[in-house]
C-alpha cells in the first residue's frame, strides 16, 4: 500500500500562511465569545425584569388581601395601617413598572439588536470558508497538472486550471481581508455601543431605589409609634403568642 502524504483534493502548497489562520481564528473566537455573552446577558436581563415585576405585583396582591381581611372592618388602626401599606405597594409597583420599561427600551432591546448582527457575521465566515475550500481544490488541480509531463494537452489543462484558480483566489483573499479588517473593529466597538445602555441601567436603578427610600420612609413615619422600639414590639408579640398557645384549643395533647 503506497503512502499518500496529502489528502485528495488538498494542495501541497500552504496557500494561507499559518500566522494569518491564527489571526483569523483568534479574532473570530473573540466574536463567538461576544455572541454567547450577549445572548446570556439578554436572557439574564429578561429574567431579572420579570422577577422584579412579579415581586411588586405580589406585594400589591398581599396588601389587597389584607384590605379584604375582616379585621379591617373591626379595627380602624389596623385598617389605617393596611391602607398605608397598600398605597406604598401600589406606588412601588408603578415605579417598578417604569424602571422595567426603561430597562426594556434602553438595555434589552439594544442587546437584542446587537445579537441580531451575528447570524450575518457567521454567514460571512461560512462564505470565506467555502471560498477557501474552492481555492484549495483548484490549487491542488494546478499542482497536479504542473507535476505531469509537459505535453500539449497537459499544458492546455494547466493553463485552464490557472485561469480558473485566479478569480477564486482573488475572491478568497478579498473575503479574508475584509473579515480580518472588520472583525477587530466590530469587537472593539462593543464598548461604545453598550456603554449608554449600562449607564441607563444604572440611572434607572438609582431613580427606582431613591423613590423606594422615599416611599418606605413615608410608610415608616405613618406606622411608627413613639416609644415602641423593635425590641419592645418583639416582646409584645411573643407575649401575645404565649397567650394564644395557652388556649385549650391549641394546647398539645
Amino acid at each position: 500500500m503506497s503512502w499518500i502524504p496529502f489528502k485528495i483534493g488538498q494542495p501541497k502548497k500552504q496557500i494561507v500562511p499559518k500566522t494569518v489562520e491564527r489571526d483569523f481564528e483568534r479574532e473570530y473566537g473573540k466574536l463567538q465569545q461576544l455572541e454567547e455573552q450577549t445572548r446570556r446577558l439578554q436572557k439574564d436581563m429578561k429574567k431579572s425584569t420579570d422577577a422584579d415585576l412579579a415581586m411588586s405585583k405580589s406585594a400589591v396582591k398581599i396588601s389587597l388581601d389584607l384590605l379584604s381581611n375582616p379585621l379591617c372592618e373591626q379595627d380602624q388602626d389596623f385598617l389605617n395601617m393596611v391602607t398605608a401599606l397598600d398605597t406604598a405597594m401600589k406606588r412601588m409597583d408603578a415605579f417598578n413598572q417604569e424602571k422595567v420599561n426603561q430597562i426594556q427600551k434602553t438595555v434589552i432591546e439594544p442587546l437584542k439588536k446587537f445579537g441580531s448582527v451575528f447570524p450575518s457575521l457567521n454567514m460571512a465566515v461560512k462564505r470565506r470558508e467555502q471560498a477557501l475550500q474552492d481555492y484549495r481544490r483548484l490549487q491542488a488541480k494546478v499542482e497536479k497538472y504542473a507535476e505531469k509531463e509537459k505535453t500539449g494537452p497537459v499544458l492546455a489543462k494547466l493553463h485552464q486550471a490557472r485561469e480558473e484558480l485566479r478569480p477564486v483566489r482573488e475572491d478568497f483573499e478579498a473575503k479574508n481581508k475584509q473579515l480580518l479588517d472588520e472583525m477587530p473593529r466590530f469587537h472593539n466597538s462593543r464598548l461604545d455601543y453598550f456603554q449608554p445602555s449600562f449607564e441607563s441601567l444604572i440611572r434607572a436603578q438609582v431613580v427606582y431605589y431613591s423613590e423606594m427610600h422615599k416611599i418606605f420612609g413615608d410608610l415608616t413615619q405613618q406606622l411608627d409609634q413613639p416609644g415602641h422600639p423593635d425590641e419592645q414590639r418583639e416582646r409584645e408579640n411573643e407575649a401575645k403568642l404565649s397567650e394564644l398557645r395557652a388556649l385549650s384549643i391549641v394546647a398539645d395533647d
